[in-house]
């Protein structure tokens, strides 16, 4: 895989406050009898994920006698709190889920993430190339990557067939086309877990990537904030499409992965036609179906284009998941990473998440035709954009969530997610 170049902001380090708050993450390190105890904290909390990481540091642990692995899974939206709150209190997990970006900038500018770039083995350095990039903060790596994320529209291929939508939409008035002969059949056009904040947000990223060109991208990325018109312009587009009523009934209080009422539950249950998504949701989708199997219709499409932008057309939004070792943890951290990323535990990593993994070597194992239809795009896109939460860090981060759901909510104005991020900005 040609893993395509992610954008400016993770290798920035700018200065975050972290709220100071007493919760043990329960680092432990070295014990009075010579053996080690590393702790892990992830976000699968069921299912076939869950299994690999139980499997994964089972392996480990016999490949290296007197180490033991505790994890803890949390769910996703708890993840980033709990973390910064065990990072401050001093005593974090000595490995931990990271997604690059501001938010493992500031970690990184706060002295809790290990400095990994002479630990990563030269195997991995090849098989995942690029893709190591999503990690770097100036010039040095702080994690290693597990999975390549990019960003689509996610479809019920029966659901869009028996309303007559024959092609993909390429632009976004195709997509709206698409989505008043769903919506006449009875059913829901596109699913949006808006009350997670992010997956709403989710759209307005994508509206900014069309509108936005690569070198205004890039220098959000250093700024944090929005001074071009473009950005503006991305929400009165978002705001037209909202206009159309593309969601489904309820958005505002629908969570995003989180049961059959969900909005990956509405796609899996044939509810709703379409949910925009990162490449983890084929796996989230399965866990909902009724036999809890993979979705058999399950299609792929990439954001469709925005005419009059000035975003290169094919560029894709997307992220990278990975794993950091805390400052203070043991040696033993960074060869479980090594151990992680090997080409047996990445393919293993991509079946049982259905998702894309980060090493070139694993590819072959990606076999869901939607996932295929993302690596192309992924592969082939002029360059990536790594989600602009993760992007521009979590306090700047939320308030653009924030600003983006309550314009979905009729509360806020294209104008106020400019102001929002701008006041934030000027805090940090």
């Amino acid at each position: 895989m040609n893993t395509r170049t992610i954008l400016a902001g993770t290798a920035l380090a700018v200065a975050g406050t972290l709220a100071l708050a007493g919760c043990a993450g329960g680092g432990s390190g070295q014990n009075a009898d010579g053996s080690v105890t590393l702790t892990l904290w992830h976000n699968s909390t069921t299912g076939d994920g869950k299994q690999y990481w139980e499997d994964t540091a089972a392996a480990f642990e016999e490949a290296n006698p007197g180490v033991t692995i505790e994890i803890q899974s949390l769910q996703n939206e708890e993840m980033d709190g709990k973390l910064q709150t065990a990072l401050n209190s001093g005593d974090a997990p000595d490995l931990f889920m990271a997604r690059g970006g501001g938010k493992l900038a500031d970690i990184v500018e706060a002295g809790q993430a290990m400095d990994l770039t002479d630990k990563i083995s030269p195997e991995a350095k090849t098989a995942l190339g690029t893709s190591l990039g999503a990690f770097e903060v100036d010039g040095k790596n702080y994690g290693m990557p597990v999975a390549v994320l990019p960003s689509g529209i996610f479809t019920s291929q029966d659901l869009l067939t028996a309303a007559g939508v024959t092609a993909a939409p390429a632009t976004i008035s195709d997509l709206e086309a698409a989505n008043a002969k769903i919506r006449a059949t009875g059913v829901a056009p596109i699913a949006v877990g808006a009350k997670d904040a992010w997956p709403a947000a989710h759209w307005y990223y994508n509206f900014a990537l069309r509108a936005c060109s690569k070198d205004v991208l890039d220098a959000a990325a250093e700024s944090r904030s929005f001074d071009d018109p473009c950005w503006l312009e991305a929400g009165e587009n978002l705001q037209s499409f909202l206009e159309t009523q593309p969601f489904n009934e309820g958005f505002l209080t629908t969570a995003a992965q989180q049961g059959a009422g969900s909005s990956a539950g509405l796609l899996a249950n044939h509810q709703a036609a379409m949910e925009l998504m990162g490449a983890w949701n084929p796996g989230v989708i399965a866990s909902l179906t009724p036999d809890e199997q993979p979705l058999a219709d399950l299609g792929w499409f990439p954001f469709p284009e925005v005419p009059g932008g000035d975003g290169e057309e094919g560029a894709i939004m997307g992220g990278v998941d990975g794993y950091s070792c805390w400052v203070n943890a043991p040696a033993q951290c960074t060869d479980f990473l090594n151990f992680l990323v090997n080409q047996e535990n990445q393919e293993r990593y991509a079946d049982a998440f259905q998702t894309i993994p980060a090493s070139s070597e694993a590819t072959g194992a990606v076999t869901t035709p939607a996932l295929q239809s993302a690596l192309e795009a992924y592969t082939d896109a002029p360059y990536v954009s790594v989600w602009l939460d993760t992007l521009y860090g979590q306090n700047i981060g939320n308030a653009l969530n924030v600003a983006v759901v309550d314009m979905f909510a009729g509360k806020g104005t294209p104008q106020s997610i400019v102001d929002g991020v701008n006041a934030a900005a000027a805090r940090s």
